[in-house]
């Protein structure tokens, strides 16, 4: 089976993105797998006495706050309504890299593009890592919704 991953970081743009790699999984017979990376925020630290901090708990809280977030944004995208399996999943790491990594063994990776830049013209630092340095096709999703 074909695999399509997707980058989501709850953008619009990603939407898009992820809207576009379901239909075309639908037409390639590919399951979609809907990557969000996430990097844990660093304990604020603080001259004041220690606390013990919850180390494992806090890792736990981030992950699955990450992966909620990842499968509320496919549940809103795709809903109950498509054939295609999408699997979310959530990486603790920097978003180009975790896309590069998933990437490696698919047949498509799929980002959205932000459109920032000097008039547009320039990729974002992600869909321009990606792909310079992806071992599989790169589409970078520059549209509105796919109709």
């Amino acid at each position: 089976m074909e695999k399509i991953v997707v980058g989501i970081d709850g953008s619009e743009a990603s939407k898009n993105a992820l809207r576009w790699a379901v239909e075309d999984a639908r037409v390639r017979g590919a399951e979609v797998i809907a990557l969000h990376a996430y990097e844990e925020p660093m304990p604020a630290l603080d001259a004041g006495p220690a606390t013990p901090l919850d180390l494992p708990g806090l890792v736990t809280e981030f992950y699955e706050g990450a992966l909620k977030f990842v499968t509320d944004v496919v549940n809103e995208v795709v809903g109950n309504a498509v054939t295609v399996d999408v699997v979310p999943i959530a990486v603790e790491e920097g978003p180009a890299k975790s896309l590069l990594d998933a990437a490696r063994d698919a047949d498509l990776l799929v980002v959205g593009s932000h459109g920032h830049g000097v008039s547009g013209v320039l990729l974002g630092s992600v869909s321009l890592e990606c792909a310079q340095h992806a071992a599989c096709p790169v589409l970078i999703y520059r549209g509105s919704a796919p109709q």
